[in-house]
């Protein structure tokens, strides 16, 4: 039998997420020791899909796997540094992989293997290489179950907010939106299914409309609006 490599799991808590983990569980060519998320240090919300740390937690109870939590500023200028200290905290375990669920984004990609790959790490994407259509045919098929907590407002609406990723949805979805989100039109909670042994509870308290100024490539600064749910644990 051969050993299996010890990795660190890059966790969203979002269906792209969940359904690399659940592959790479399944392959079982690695031993995910821990789950991995950056946290915004003010709000206590995951960097993107802004879910609380308290359903964070809840869900790597439910995976059954630890969760360990890089906190960020609201600029995230932190980052670097927090990730090279985690970097550094799973090297002295032996951790030589970490495992993420990007698609087909290859900017994010090698900006992933430009700073790690010189800190002795090898970035792990299962997902890599397949179409949105069979990503999402493969999360069908996982029984995972994923609901959308954040739109980008001029993408998709604050209906969508809420909604369960499923055949519905993939039907109801305008004419250009990526049906994954790969190109950022919405993002997801996981809660059930697939790598999760029972199902996690939480509810929608309330939508909020939200704003954020990026500095795009070419310098220009572009505000960008969201809908966005504040989630709780009933």
């Amino acid at each position: 039998m051969t050993k299996r490599k010890k990795a660190v799991f890059n966790w969203s808590g979002g269906k792209d997420s969940s359904l690399a983990l659940f592959k790479i569980l399944q392959e079982d060519q690695f031993e995910v020791v821990s789950l991995l998320t950056t946290i915004n240090e003010e709000t206590h919300t995951s960097s993107i899909h802004s879910i609380p740390l308290v359903l964070l937690k809840k869900q790597a109870e439910r995976v059954g796997i630890p969760l360990y939590t890089v906190s960020l500023s609201r600029d995230h200028i932190s980052y670097e540094t927090g990730m090279t200290k985690a970097i550094e905290h799973f090297k002295i375990k032996g951790i030589k992989h970490f495992i993420f669920g990007d698609i087909f984004l290859a900017d994010v990609k090698s900006y992933r293997e430009s700073k790690l790959n010189p800190l002795g790490i090898e970035v792990i994407e299962p997902l890599w290489g397949l179409s949105s259509t069979e990503v999402m045919h493969e999360f069908l098929k996982s029984g995972i179950q994923s609901k959308i907590i954040v739109t980008q407002a001029d993408k998709l609406g604050r209906e969508f907010i809420g909604k369960e990723i499923n055949q519905d949805f993939l039907n109801s979805i305008p004419h250009g939106i990526d049906m994954c989100g790969e190109n950022g039109e919405y993002h997801t909670i996981s809660y059930g299914g697939g790598p999760f042994h029972t199902k996690l509870d939480f509810e929608i308290k309330k939508i909020n409309k939200i704003s954020y100024t990026f500095k795009m490539d070419d310098g220009e600064l572009k505000e960008f609006e969201y809908w966005q749910a504040d989630l709780s644990n009933p």
